[in-house]
C-alpha cells in the first residue's frame, strides 16, 4: 500500500534548443493525422533527437510553433521527445501552421468532426492506413515475435505484404529475398506468424482496426457475443448492450461488420485458420451473479481492489471502470471517487464493505 504521508519528488526535465526544419503528417490506422516535428539533431539527457511529437494543429498553434523556428526541446518523462515552444521571435515570412485540405497520401478531402481536436483522412482504404493497421495488427493486436515495424515496412514496400492475410501467405522463401534475412531467420519469422493464428478471438478482434474498439472493447465483444458470425449479425441495439459499448459505438461497430469489403475480410481470415470464435478462456463464466456488473470505487479495508475482482468474476459477475445504466452497483470503500456520486444520482445501488461481504458469502440469495 502506498503511505498516504509520503511524497514523490520528480526532477524537472531536461531541455534543449534546436531548429524546427518542417512539420510532417502521419496517417494512422484510424485515419487521423498526427503531426511531427523534424529537427536538427540535438543532444538531449544523453539521447540524440531529431523526431518529437506535436499532437494536433491546435497544440502547435496554442504553443505558437512554426517551421524555421529555434525551438526549446524536453522529453516528456525523460522518454518522449516533445517540442514546449519557440526561443526567438519567428522569422520574417513564417505562418502559423494549417492542417492541409487533402490527404498527402490519398487527396481525400480532411474532415474535422465537431467537437474533436483530430483533423481525419476518411478514406478507409487510404495506403498508410493500411500500412498502419498492418503494424498494430503484428505489434499490439497480434504480438507476433520477431516480426515489428520496420520489417512490415520492408515487406509492404517490396509489394510482398498489403493486407492482413497476405501476411499469413508470406513463404520463408520470399522473405529470404530481403536483405539480412537467410533460411533460418525467414523460417523463424514465418513461423512466428503462423503461430500467431492461435491468439485469442478478441486480439482478432482488435487487430482488425474497427473504428472506437480498443482493447477493453474487443475483450468485452468476444466475452459478450462470442463469435465473429454472431457480431457480424447483431444488430445495434445487442451490440449496445455490450458492457462500456454506447450509441455512437455501437452504431460504429453495426456500420463496420455492414461494409461488404470486412466482412470478406473477416471471411478470409477465418479460411486462413484465424481464431474467430472465442474460446473458454474467453467466454464469461457462469454463476449466480451472471448478467450482474459491478464498479469499486475507493479503499476496502479488508479486501484488496484486484481480489474483489477475482472473486466477483468466478461467481460470474463483469467488473467495470464506469458507472453506467448497466451497473447493478457500485462497492464503495474509503474516500471514494466521482464513481460514488455518479451511482447516486443515476439511482444505482451503492454497497459498503459489509454489503460486498455478505454478496460474497451468498451470491444466489442477494438482492444486489
Amino acid at each position: 500500500e502506498r503511505p498516504r504521508w509520503a511524497r514523490a519528488y520528480k526532477w524537472a526535465p531536461m531541455t534543449a534548443q534546436t531548429r524546427l526544419l518542417r512539420i510532417n503528417i502521419r496517417v494512422g490506422r484510424t485515419g487521423n493525422l498526427n503531426p511531427w516535428a523534424q529537427l536538427e539533431p540535438v543532444e538531449v539527457g544523453g539521447v540524440t533527437v531529431s523526431t518529437a511529437t506535436l499532437h494536433n494543429e491546435e497544440d502547435i498553434n496554442r504553443k505558437d510553433i512554426r517551421e524555421g523556428d529555434v525551438v526549446i526541446v524536453q522529453r516528456a518523462g525523460d522518454v518522449i521527445p516533445q517540442v514546449v515552444g519557440p526561443v526567438l521571435p519567428h522569422e520574417p515570412g513564417t505562418t502559423g501552421f494549417r492542417m492541409p485540405a487533402n490527404c498527402p497520401l490519398c487527396a481525400s478531402a480532411i474532415v474535422k468532426p465537431e467537437g474533436e481536436v483530430m483533423h481525419r483522412c476518411p478514406n478507409p482504404k487510404c495506403e498508410s492506413r493500411g500500412l498502419e493497421t498492418l503494424i498494430h495488427w503484428v505489434s499490439a493486436a497480434m504480438d507476433i515475435e520477431g516480426v515489428g515495424e520496420q520489417l512490415v515496412r520492408r515487406l509492404w514496400r517490396e509489394g510482398l505484404v498489403t493486407s492482413m492475410p497476405g501476411l499469413y501467405r508470406l513463404t520463408p522463401e520470399q522473405l529470404a529475398e530481403l536483405d539480412g534475412y537467410g533460411e533460418i531467420s525467414a523460417g523463424n519469422a514465418v513461423t512466428s506468424i503462423q503461430r500467431s493464428r492461435e491468439q485469442p478471438f478478441s486480439r482478432v478482434l482488435y487487430g482488425l482496426n474497427i473504428p472506437q474498439v480498443g482493447w477493453v472493447t474487443a475483450r468485452n465483444l468476444a466475452r459478450h457475443l462470442g463469435s465473429a458470425e454472431r457480431l457480424a449479425a447483431a444488430s445495434q441495439e445487442e451490440i449496445e448492450a455490450v458492457e462500456g459499448i454506447g450509441p455512437d459505438r455501437a452504431e460504429a461497430i453495426a456500420e463496420w461488420f455492414s461494409d461488404d469489403d470486412n466482412r470478406a475480410l473477416v471471411e478470409e481470415l477465418r479460411v486462413l485458420g484465424l481464431r474467430l470464435e472465442a474460446g473458454a478462456e474467453e467466454r464469461p463464466i457462469e454463476g449466480p451473479l451472471s448478467g450482474r456488473s459491478y464498479v469499486i470505487t475507493g479503499t476496502l479495508e479488508g479486501y484488496s481492489r484486484e481480489g474483489v475482482k477475482a472473486a466477483l468474476e468466478a461467481l460470474g459477475a463483469k467488473v467495470s471502470d464506469s458507472v453506467s445504466r448497466k451497473t447493478s452497483g457500485v462497492i464503495a470503500g474509503e474516500s471514494p471517487g466521482s464513481k460514488l456520486a455518479k451511482a447516486e444520482s443515476a439511482g444505482v445501488p451503492v454497497l459498503s464493505e459489509e454489503d460486498l461481504t455478505a454478496l460474497l458469502q451468498d451470491p444466489a440469495g442477494s438482492l444486489l
